[in-house]
């Protein structure tokens, strides 16, 4: 990948990392269709303001409409609310590392359903160092308790298919401009979303959120969200599936995160994993096998 790929891949975890920390403070107070409502909906009213302020428009013939809201529904509607109903039982921090699952799945599917992504050596080897990267990251301790919440561990890691798929469907939007995917994929997730959360859960019947639950809500859908998913899309086109790398690099930032805003201690097990992973994206890469083996 290219230099510019990877600093826009760094920041989109530190987005991503802040996501789970603010969806951890909501997700208890806000139901998950409805948290994924009101996350999509101000993106999205962002998103378009800024498009109409460059003087784009969404294409809304049928096709673009339908590939707009199969990718919301992949890539936001199924991954938030499962995230959200997560959060609600286990951590933050379990969460983003159950979602470093999602570069395996992708790979997976890739490899079953593309002829020009196929599993090879390297990237074989940087998945392993990745999962065993990610192992370390939860420690034995964590090891041992997993399971005490079986629905939320389950529900992360159908998340992480979901973004699998998402990744494959998201090819059909090479050369079109992010912030058009972006606005469109965010537009589509609202419509399919809202009547979930209006037959599901009553939002209006809801009591209001507390200040830092409105706060966290803001981040989600402006920074974790509308400018993440701009970001999302230019590292797709610039790099193509690789984007998936991020969800090795999200529990990084959201354990660093942790220690910046939260006063945690990192553990060593926590430096051990993070080197593991750096050596697991050095691998799927590429450019470090290169050197090594001699290939062009």
């Amino acid at each position: 990948m290219s230099r510019t790929a990877w600093l826009l891949l760094i920041l989109l975890s530190l987005l991503w990392g802040g996501s789970f920390l603010t969806a951890r403070i909501a997700a208890p107070s806000i139901p998950p269709f409805t948290l994924v409502f009101v996350r999509v909906l101000l993106a999205a009213v962002a998103l378009n303001l800024v498009l109409a302020a460059t003087g784009r428009r969404l294409p809304l013939d049928a096709r673009s409409l339908r590939d707009f809201a199969v990718m919301g529904l992949l890539n936001n509607v199924v991954p938030f609310a499962l995230i959200f109903f997560g959060t609600r039982t286990i951590g933050a921090g379990l969460a983003s590392i159950l979602n470093a699952m999602t570069p395996i799945a992708t790979v997976l599917v890739m490899h079953a359903a593309t002829t020009d992504e196929k599993i090879t050596a390297p990237k074989a080897v940087g998945v392993a160092f990745g999962f065993v990267g990610v192992a370390v990251l939860i420690g034995a301790g964590a090891l041992a308790g997993l399971g005490e919440h079986l629905a939320a561990e389950l529900a992360c890691l159908g998340a992480t298919v979901s973004y699998a798929f998402s990744t494959l469907w998201a090819r059909r939007f090479r050369g079109r401009p992010p912030l058009v995917t972006a606005t469109g994929q965010l537009t589509m997730a609202t419509v399919v979303v809202a009547p979930l959360a209006l037959i599901f859960e009553d939002p209006l019947a809801l009591p209001m959120p507390g200040p830092d639950v409105v706060a966290a809500v803001l981040f989600l859908a402006l920074a974790a969200t509308a400018l993440a998913y701009v970001i999302f899309f230019r590292i797709l086109t610039l790099a193509g599936s690789n984007v998936m790398l991020v969800t090795f690099l999200v529990p990084v930032s959201a354990i660093l995160l942790g220690v910046a805003v939260l006063g945690e201690r990192l553990e060593p097990r926590h430096w051990a994993g993070m080197l593991l992973i750096m050596a697991g994206l050095a691998a799927i890469d590429g450019r470090l096998w290169r050197k090594l083996t001699g290939r062009s």
